[in-house]
């Protein structure tokens, strides 16, 4: 056999096995999908519902108090801020512990008081929360100054000092605190990967007796079987969400015993495709969960590459797979109808929509109902350059229904019949939306399948040029820029470089829609 032979010969086997690599890589993805369960519906208290999380965690439990107050009634912060900070401020300066004026709380408090009854629950019900906090002394990612004005924001928002606890510990960094030693755990000290560490602290029993009161005996080894991944897809299609979440469920809770439910947020950089299951069974919640009649779901959120439009912080992608707390995915990313809060809040009432399940506000009483089915026959029709008529089949059973967009929620109150005009829409652009049922006492049944539309194009006004420097443009709102470059809005083509000596003519084509071009 020639050596050339040879070569050929290895250079084919090597493409055997990538190919068979490939297939194996692809049908392993496959089966992880399919393995993913829907999230149980469950005997649950809905008086006793509290969420706590890390970093962008912490952001987003501390909005998810805020804006379904009448049904989060704890809320434990580990290194995070004020509500809607990143909603007037580059996000940086709510983090890396820099100081929050009593000006930026001002601002942050008239949009509680503006959307107070509207967009969020009455702010009132805040002053009834138990709330948790904690930092590290040594925290430099958030820091102690942004958790004091959060602290702040809760005071002046009723909170009384004996229903809130502020933990701040020397030595410690940007890291969730246990008292135990586990596997690929950091030090304390270090804010390095995965940010869960042996503090001498036991964090999550702190935050769940704040909660609940006094506690069982942990079990320090739950049972592998009582951890259940769950379709998340059900819930929404959000580029910032993981297909697939987790959730533990105590036997007890499984048998049908009345149990309680906490929301437990992973920080950026801490999702289960990034550093497994640590956040999932490092932190200590399982191990309270198990003995005390405690379900604790794991949302997941994921990385998105893609560079979007945020509140206050520019043009940014969300490389670390955080929670949306600076408005990537719209500006009412802290109130109800944000995407990704309506997706947690949907999770929340799926999983205390079992039979027998009672209290609670915002999603109603129990009463032992099944949960509602999806509305079948969910179309589109009449569309406008700024609206669109989606309608469905009744089901049997439903006192109301809610109308979601792209994932999130869209009519501010309940649509009683079998069709909703959705309005404020772009011209010539494609939408979802899916519909789901409410029962009488509130309870969100399925999601039905989705449904698409595309608005009409519309009246398009004359093209008008100008011709400035690239700093100019994105000053004025034409254009905005990302990584030193300047990009035009809407059609985001590359201009060159941001700053005050590339000189580029935009031609405006539509409603901030801009293109490089010259006029006639």
């Amino acid at each position: 056999m020639t050596r050339s032979v040879v070569v050929r010969m290895r250079s084919r086997l090597r493409g055997v096995v990538r190919t068979l690599a490939l297939f194996s890589a692809a049908a392993c993805s496959a089966i992880a999908a399919q393995a993913a369960s829907p999230l149980p519906h469950l005997n649950v208290d809905k008086s006793q519902t509290s969420v706590s999380g890390l970093s962008s965690g912490a952001f987003m439990a501390n909005q998810l108090g805020y804006a379904y107050s009448s049904v989060f009634k704890g809320v434990g912060m580990f290194a995070g801020g004020p509500y809607m900070c990143a909603g007037h401020s580059n996000y940086t300066a709510c983090m890396y512990n820099a100081t929050i004026s009593a000006a930026m709380l001002n601002t942050m408090q008239a949009d509680l008081n503006n959307w107070s009854g509207t967009a969020i629950d009455d702010k009132a019900n805040v002053a009834a929360q138990k709330v948790y906090m904690f930092v590290g002394s040594s925290d430099y990612t958030v820091g102690p100054n942004p958790m004091a004005a959060a602290k702040t924001q809760y005071t002046n928002n009723g909170v009384a000092a004996a229903n809130l606890d502020y933990v701040q510990r020397a030595s410690t960094a940007h890291v969730f605190p246990t008292d135990f030693d586990a596997t690929g755990n950091n030090a304390c000290s270090s804010s390095a990967s995965p940010y869960i560490s042996n503090c001498g602290y036991d964090g999550a029993k702190a935050a769940l007796t704040k909660f609940y009161g006094t506690l069982n005996a942990r079990n320090n080894a739950p049972a592998a079987g009582n951890y259940i991944e769950f379709d998340q897809t059900a819930f929404s299609t959000n580029p910032g969400l993981s297909p697939t979440g987790w959730v533990y469920v105590p036997a007890n809770c499984a048998a049908g015993a009345v149990c309680r439910v906490h929301v437990a947020l992973h920080g950026c950089l801490q999702n289960y495709a990034t550093i497994g299951d640590k956040f999932i069974k490092n932190t200590g919640y399982t191990r309270w969960a198990d003995t005390n009649s405690i379900i604790v779901l794991f949302p997941q959120a994921k990385v998105d590459n893609t560079s979007r439009s945020t509140s206050a912080s520019g043009s940014l992608a969300n490389p670390n797979g955080c929670w949306d707390w600076i408005g990537w995915y719209g500006t009412n990313f802290a109130q109800r109808a944000g995407t990704q809060i309506a997706a947690l809040k949907a999770m929340v009432d799926t999983l205390s929509s079992g039979s027998g399940s009672t209290g609670g506000g915002g999603g109603g009483g129990g009463g032992g109902s099944t949960p509602l089915p999806a509305p079948t026959g969910v179309g589109t029709s009449g569309a406008t350059a700024s609206s669109m008529v989606i309608a469905w089949g009744a089901v049997g059973g439903a006192a109301s229904y809610n109308v979601f967009r792209n994932g999130a929620k869209v009519n501010a109150s309940a649509v009683a019949g079998t069709s909703y005009t959705d309005t404020g829409l772009g011209a010539s652009t494609t939408y979802s939306w899916t519909v789901a049922a409410v029962a009488p006492d509130g309870t969100q049944g399925a999601l039905s399948s989705a449904a698409t539309g595309t608005t009409t194009a519309g009246s398009t006004p004359p093209a008008t040029c100008t011709t400035a420097s690239n700093y100019a443009h994105v000053s004025a709102g034409r254009a905005h820029q990302s990584g030193g470059y300047a990009y035009a809005n809407g059609s985001n083509q590359n201009m060159g470089l941001w700053n005050l000596y590339v000189t580029t003519t935009l031609k405006q084509t539509g409603t901030n829609y801009y293109v490089i071009g010259t006029c006639p």
